[in-house]
């Protein structure tokens, strides 16, 4: 079997006195998709903050292709090969859908830098080639702000690609979108992860079902149960949670 990718290890995380995560492990590998639900608080957003370094673990570790990068700053991890995607588009609204990737893809960073006839012939190869991969080719110049709610979605996904993330972390991709949207975005997903790891969080149990991926539960920063869909459906434990949450809610809303 293959070296996992991303290993966490053993993962605390307390949060103004809050135990967010609370030993988590977990084994993620090359070119898989892995999905990760579990109600709301159930710390899923804090651990792909921990994997990226925007949240600091208390303690255990998080490793990345066997090396530690728990304690590096956020944009040393970007850098080795781990990039996320937030729920809310964080596109430049006023640049083009080919400018926003032409950002994502410079090796140089610096804002002068952002010219799309500075890109060496490679980065341009690489634009194309994203532009294709999320089905944008035909909107390349269109402003991100004249774009759909999901076509800013896919957008934001091809930056994460043109930085050439090795891991993408996406949180939840489907928010807001509608079912077409929706289908096409699982479409998307299968085929980064032929290329790519994938690691996405979602609340909405159809889109999971599409993308066919194994499903680890989180429930008070701690994994309750992994496996594929359908028998995560069937577990008692797993029903509970999901039925008590939904109780909860019913009963804040009366």
């Amino acid at each position: 079997m293959a070296e996992p990718l991303l290993e966490i290890q053993d993962l605390h995380v307390t949060l103004d006195g809050f135990r967010a995560l609370d030993g988590v492990s977990l084994k993620i590998y090359p070119r898989t998709a892995r999905v990760i639900i579990g109600p709301n608080g159930a710390g899923k957003s804090t651990l792909l903050d921990t994997v990226i370094g925007r949240t600091r673990a208390t303690r255990g570790r998080v490793l990345f292709r066997g090396h530690d990068v728990t304690h590096l700053p956020e944009h040393r991890i970007v850098r080795a090969g781990i990039c996320r995607k937030f729920q809310t588009p964080g596109v430049l609204e006023q640049l083009t859908v080919y400018d926003n990737l032409a950002i994502a893809v410079r090796r140089n960073k610096h804002w002068m830098a952002h010219f799309r006839f500075r890109l060496d012939p490679g980065e341009r190869a690489r634009v194309e080639a994203v532009l294709t991969e999320i089905g944008m080719a035909e909107r390349r110049d269109r402003r991100a702000a004249e774009l759909a709610h999901g076509e800013k979605q896919w957008l934001e996904i091809g930056m994460v690609l043109a930085a050439d993330a090795e891991l993408v972390l996406l949180d939840e991709p489907t928010s807001g979108m509608t079912p077409a949207e929706t289908e096409r975005t699982a479409q998307l997903i299968h085929r980064l992860s032929a290329r790519h790891t994938v690691v996405v969080i979602d609340h909405d149990m159809a889109f999971v079902e599409k993308l066919g991926a194994p499903v680890t539960v989180l429930h008070l920063g701690r994994v309750l149960k992994e496996g594929d869909l359908q028998s995560l459906r069937e577990d008692p434990d797993v029903i509970s949670i999901y039925l008590g949450h939904a109780r909860r809610q019913d009963h804040a809303a009366s």
